[in-house]
């Protein structure tokens, strides 16, 4: 006699829930990322458009951060230069952030020579 395994008729057809609920787990997680995936993109090009215009203020003054701030995407939403530093922040989407850099000139000898 060969050892077949019974089955009832109430273990019919268990696996079906337990895929339901595997599938509806996996499109949760998937909604959940797309949804939060824009916010960290803006985010990220928000950081890199507000050093970039920082950077081009601290140079240049507040239209160069106003240029750099638009050529990554983003807008210039508050400068402030307190003598060689300047504070920028920038508003991509939903997303802003704000970067601070400071110029100053240092003179090389022409001949390279301390």
């Amino acid at each position: 006699m060969t050892n077949t395994p019974t089955r009832n008729a109430s273990e019919r057809g268990q696996a079906v829930p337990l895929m339901m609920l595997v599938v509806l787990t996996a499109l949760t997680l998937i909604l959940a990322v797309a949804r939060v995936a824009p916010l960290v993109d803006d985010s990220a090009r928000a950081r890199t458009a507000a050093d970039a215009a920082a950077l081009a203020g601290a140079a240049e003054g507040r239209s160069a951060a106003e240029r750099y701030a638009r050529l990554n995407g983003g807008e210039l939403v508050g400068f402030e230069a307190s003598g060689a530093t300047v504070t920028a922040t920038v508003g991509v989407g939903e997303a802003s952030a704000t970067a601070r850099a400071s110029a100053w000139v240092v003179w090389v000898p022409e001949d390279g020579r301390d």
